[in-house]
């Protein structure tokens, strides 16, 4: 059962505006949490540390839903809740400038956590990417790191999933709310890594995916580990903002080389030249961690040998038979809808054409005005039924 305190962190942690900062200036003149949710206007216009719109909205104490409700998804979904200020949040993360006040969990943190390691990059990942992301992760994972990640497509999940595979543990550290899986298309493996490790988030339980929430994610992933490894990003990738984050947290930023014509190595390459470390094994990553973290680094001898990603073709395969098998491997099968689509979001997701199609030509072939586009796009990806790449291009998750 929560207790009262940690019940009025939720509570203060719901009221959009108010930081970490602002909490601990309450803590500190009304000497908890819960008295000071109780604090009077007049107690609160005394305090000169709060700006007048500060005052203003812990006057109001304005949340997207009652504190009740919030209360019923946490036991709904078996979270556990971790303050700032509990023995159990994560030392690593607290040494950071803005530590999360409140850290949602589903599954579970152990001190073994601490010796963990962040894999993060493209969501357009190529082959490369996802066999390098997947290699790293199952290699670290046999050495007894944990990999932490963002549950995105591409890099990040290629990363739990070679930690999971290779029996390993792996933290998913959201940008939504926990009552609901973003992308959607990887809810089996966020039920894994509840299994193996955990789902994390800062926000309240029905936040949903908004392009702000990430670089706060950011934070929070580079934040829990000892160094962060990138993988495939273009110069624009988000997975640069968590590199810059753990620079500025004092952890090792490391970056994985890529093809030198391809977009996807620009950011990476970057990082690399200014002074990311690079790599090309996992021994590179372990001589550049901590020397305590090097004396609790389980035996370099590993057990099974790590799997493909992908089968490779058979080399007895005539050359012949072996360039139609990749033609014909090379033509996705067709994607079909969900069938829990609305009759807007069918219309517009068959309009979407392979590889993608821009807004526009979508606007043309369904004869709907580019604001219904916009949102039934909006929901489509919330389900996790498409994506939008850079450009306003649209493509279907296969």
């Amino acid at each position: 059962m929560l207790s009262q305190e940690t019940i009025s962190l939720i509570h203060l942690n719901m009221i959009q505006g108010v930081g970490l900062k602002t909490v601990q200036v309450l803590c500190d003149v009304f000497g908890n949490a819960a008295r000071a949710l109780q604090a009077t206007p007049d107690e609160l216009e005394k305090i000169d540390q709060l700006s007048p719109a500060m005052r203003d909205l812990l006057k109001r104490k304005p949340i997207q839903y009652p504190i009740e409700r919030e209360l019923e998804l946490i036991r709904e979904y078996a979270c556990q809740i971790v303050t700032l200020y509990d023995d159990a949040y994560p030392q690593c993360l607290k040494a950071i400038d803005t530590p999360p006040l409140v850290l949602y969990i589903r599954g579970e943190l152990t001190p073994e956590d601490s010796l963990s390691i962040s894999m993060v990059g493209s969501r357009d990942a190529k082959d490369y990417g996802r066999k390098a992301s997947y290699r790293l992760s199952y290699q670290l994972a046999q050495r007894g790191l944990t990999v932490v990640s963002g549950l995105a497509r591409g890099i990040d999940t290629s990363a739990h999933r070679g930690a999971l595979e290779a029996g390993g543990r792996t933290i998913a550290v959201m940008g939504n709310g926990l009552s609901f899986i973003y992308p959607a298309t990887n809810t089996d493996l966020a039920e894994k890594i509840t299994s193996s490790g955990a789902l994390i988030s800062e926000f309240p339980m029905e936040t949903k995916p908004k392009p702000k929430n990430f670089p706060r994610r950011n934070r929070v992933i580079s934040g829990l580990t000892l160094g962060t490894v990138v993988v495939e990003a273009s110069n624009r990738s988000g997975a640069l903002i968590t590199a810059r984050l753990a620079g500025e947290q004092g952890r090792e930023v490391f970056a994985v080389p890529g093809e030198i014509f391809s977009e996807l190595s620009t950011g990476t390459h970057k990082l690399i030249n200014n002074g990311a470390k690079l790599v090309n094994a996992v021994d590179d990553l372990l001589s550049e961690l901590p020397r305590h973290a090097l004396s609790q680094i389980q035996s370099t001898t590993l057990g099974s040998p790590i799997p493909e990603v992908e089968t490779e073709p058979s080399p007895q395969v005539p050359v012949v038979e072996k360039r139609a098998a990749e033609r014909a491997a090379a033509q996705p099968p067709p994607i079909t809808p969900p069938p829990d689509l609305t009759p807007d979001e069918r219309t517009v997701f068959d309009a979407i054409e392979d590889p993608s199609s821009h807004i526009d030509t979508i606007v043309r072939t369904t004869q709907l005005p580019i604001g219904q586009i916009s949102s039934v796009l909006l929901m489509l990806e919330l389900k996790g039924v498409v994506q939008q790449l850079p450009g306003k291009q649209f493509t279907k998750n296969s």
